[in-house]
């Protein structure tokens, strides 16, 4: 769906990130009452250049083409997690800097969120996985199918969770993982 003009007065539009230096996340949220729709989500595969540099200009590139094309009223951010490799950490620093080097280049406001905080807010445990939080999102944004590539449902999490943090409805996403199983036992893969 092409958003072509500004929000109303009471909607607010979320550009959720997942910073990446082989695969962005991104997804597009609009806020309007207690009605969330998912405008657009993706990725932006980055694996193919070898050139450090080159990604960091590909992910502020995409970053400003959604900016530019959907004029989000605030952009949320996954922070960077504390891991044993710190070459990996820098690396994934530098991605979310110059995504937020592009909110901030057209006054976009960002808030970054960690991961623990992003998966409490979706599925009610901050150790959910990546496939948990998926299947709430498919859910709670009534998603028919789920991307290939989670990071795109990581980005729409991101964006969901600033939703809630912001003072929007969190009842559907406040449901825990053991909850939604236990009233959908056949999304469970064995």
């Amino acid at each position: 769906m092409i958003h072509s003009t500004a929000p109303l007065p009471n909607n607010k539009l979320i550009l959720g990130v997942d910073p990446g230096t082989n695969v962005m996340g991104y997804g597009l949220i609009e806020v309007s009452g207690s009605k969330i729709t998912v405008l657009q989500y993706g990725v932006l595969h980055l694996k193919s250049y070898t050139n450090h540099a080159l990604k960091l200009k590909k992910i502020f590139d995409a970053t400003l083409r959604l900016i530019t094309e959907y004029l989000p009223d605030e952009m949320a951010i996954e922070a960077p997690f504390y891991g044993s490799n710190v070459q990996s950490m820098l690396k994934l620093g530098r991605a979310q800097g110059v995504a937020i080097a592009a909110a901030l280049s057209r006054d976009i406001p960002y808030v970054e969120y960690a991961p623990k905080k992003i998966k409490q807010s979706v599925t009610g445990n901050g150790n959910a996985s990546k496939e948990q939080v998926a299947a709430m999102l498919l859910q709670i944004l009534k998603i028919k199918e789920a991307p290939k590539f989670l990071d795109a449902t990581d980005a729409l999490a991101v964006a969901l969770c600033h939703h809630y943090t912001q003072g929007g409805n969190q009842k559907a996403g406040a449901k825990s993982w053991k909850a939604f199983l236990t009233e959908n036992p056949d999304r469970l893969s064995k």
